[in-house]
């Protein structure tokens, strides 16, 4: 293998990286969205405690997910 042939397999790794991560930001924010209307709906109803633990659990697993962890 020739410098040139490691070139385009890298070039190629890094192109099929990019097209797969098209759809996962469109999904994170519906995620989240659920996630935080979920745990607004249990605030409202008096899980006060319940709900602030979900969305501080939801964040660090968003937060992780972005991150690619």
């Amino acid at each position: 293998m020739s410098a040139e042939d490691d070139f385009g397999l890298w070039e190629r790794e890094l192109t099929s990286e990019s097209s797969d991560e098209g759809g996962g930001g469109r999904g994170m924010v519906i995620t989240a969205a659920g996630v935080a209307a979920g745990c607004a709906a249990l605030i409202t109803l008096g899980q006060e405690s319940l709900g602030i633990i979900g969305l501080v659990l939801a964040s660090l697993i968003l937060l992780l997910w972005r991150l690619g962890l």
